[in-house]
């Protein structure tokens, strides 16, 4: 089997009867400057749970930053971050750190440990963070792993690896902490072209077959296209359209998501 093409993963260990249902994530007036630049000017914005949308706009345009509000990499300077009814912004670092538990993310570079084996990559997160037992949080890794197609690769370390693998080892990390929402920030930006593919087949299928909340940045439209349930325009730190993937591609409202998506597709 071609190292990055994804098997049949069986039985998906992502479907949870447990999760939340309606809202997942809401942002209100939510602003965030960088010197005199206004990144995201009094952003309103909401998620219900289970639902799969992508950002898209101009570099500069504040989708990345608001991942990483929410990731609490940084902080808003006015409104309010929720997330599963629980504040995430303003609120005590007890619970940032308890809400913050139910978010992972998948950044444009792997970050993966160099020194740890695979396995261990994953493993360490839920033992040390969750409190899971070794054995367990062993189990799950392995289930992950063999879900993005590399069952066979635990022992190895990064350096071993591909690209490609990496990444499908940076989304088994995230998934490993049973998140209620899975953050992706460009997670094919750092790859060579032929290895794009095999993440993105990842990523479509557990799109398809998990209750995650996912809220992703990309300019990979296809994708977008395949695995939205709603898709954003950002302009200038604002949304300045929305709608279903349908609609935005085919046959958007405003000139300016015109103008961007003549430039990207």
């Amino acid at each position: 089997m071609p190292t990055d093409t994804l098997p049949n993963p069986g039985t998906n260990p992502e479907k949870n009867p447990d999760r939340s249902t309606g809202e997942l994530i809401r942002l209100e007036q939510v602003t965030k400057q960088f010197g005199s630049n206004t990144v995201l000017d009094h952003l309103d914005f909401s998620v219900d749970a289970g639902k799969h949308v992508t950002l898209i706009g101009p570099s500069g345009s504040g989708k990345t930053t608001i991942l990483r509000l929410l990731m609490t990499l940084l902080k808003p300077d006015e409104g309010t971050i929720t997330v599963d009814g629980q504040q995430l912004f303003p609120a005590s670092d007890k619970q940032v750190r308890e809400v913050r538990k139910k978010i992972g993310m998948v950044f444009q570079q792997f970050n993966l440990f160099p020194n740890m084996t695979v396995l261990r990559n994953i493993t360490e997160a839920p033992v040390t963070v969750l409190g899971m037992s070794k054995d367990e949080a062993v189990e799950r890794a392995k289930g992950l792993l063999d879900m993005v197609g590399l069952a066979d690769k635990c022992d190895a370390h990064p350096a071993q690896l591909s690209g490609g693998q990496q990444q499908r080892v940076a989304i088994a990390r995230a998934l490993a902490m049973r998140p209620q929402v899975l953050l992706l920030d460009e997670v094919t930006s750092a790859l060579d072209p032929e290895l794009v593919a095999g993440v993105l087949d990842v990523l479509r299928d557990i799109a398809r077959s998990t209750d995650i909340t996912m809220l992703c940045v990309t300019h990979e439209m296809n994708f977008a296209r395949d695995i939205s349930d709603q898709v954003l325009m950002f302009d200038s730190g604002r949304i300045i359209e929305s709608g279903s993937p349908e609609k935005i591609f085919s046959d958007p409202e405003l000139d300016r998501t015109r103008e961007f998506l003549s430039a990207v597709l």
